[in-house]
């Protein structure tokens, strides 16, 4: 799994070297690229903020626009370390910026989908939501703390890229199928307890495989320094 991860983020970094290559030329900063991505991420934040505030609870528009806003921020994650190293721009105060706007643009990513799913009395959903962002706060605070301590800690399905990747691309599919079907299709799963799921499980049953397997990839990389120590 991890070769597979692997290969498809050489593919999407070969892609971005143009733009990276760009980027140089025109002497934009990585510190300017992670400030912007922050920006990205509150945007979307607030998209679906206003979807809780002004959209109905069968309005899903708010959750596809939100969704593509962060996986547009979700390129600058991946821009501004390329810049740095293309462009001989790596300073340690970077690394430190990178790595706490980072964290900012996550939780106020997660604060913006709370918001919606609570507003819309997605309880249950919600609380997987909240789980997810304790998972990736924890994914890299585990990472931050082994390297600190001068251990590998690269291991793990759920990173910050996948996290990203599922989100984005599960609000966006919840939105279009909203668009194309209704937005209160609902569809047969097959579980005594869960006979059927709306539309917006779409969005909502990655989330809550987000939250379960970025607390078992922080809980993984523990292990894994666990044993690099031993």
């Amino acid at each position: 799994m991890d070769t597979l991860r692997d290969r498809f983020l050489e593919a999407v970094h070969a892609a971005l070297m143009p733009i990276v290559r760009l980027l140089v030329r025109l002497k934009v900063t990585p510190n300017a690229l992670t400030a912007f991505g922050l920006l990205v991420n509150a945007t979307a934040a607030t998209v679906f903020i206003l979807g809780a505030e002004c959209g109905g609870r069968r309005e899903f528009s708010y959750i596809g626009w939100g969704s593509g806003l962060i996986l547009f921020a979700g390129l600058f994650d991946i821009l501004d370390g390329k810049v740095a190293r293309i462009g001989n721009m790596k300073t340690t105060f970077g690394g430190i910026f990178d790595s706490v706007i980072d964290r900012y643009s996550e939780l106020i990513m997660f604060l913006g989908i709370c918001y919606y799913l609570v507003a819309h009395h997605y309880l249950l959903s919600s609380l997987f939501a909240f789980i997810a962002m304790i998972g990736s706060v924890m994914v890299s605070y585990t990472r931050a703390r082994a390297e600190a301590a001068g251990l590998d800690c690269h291991t793990g399905l759920m990173q910050r890229p996948a996290r990203i990747l599922v989100i984005g691309l599960s609000g966006i599919a919840c939105s279009l199928v909203a668009a194309s079907l209704g937005s209160v299709l609902r569809f047969y799963v097959g579980f005594p307890f869960f006979p059927y799921a709306e539309t917006i499980a779409i969005f909502t049953f990655p989330i809550a495989v987000v939250a379960v397997l970025s607390n078992i990839t922080a809980i993984g990389r523990l292990l894994h320094c666990r044993r690099q120590l031993a």
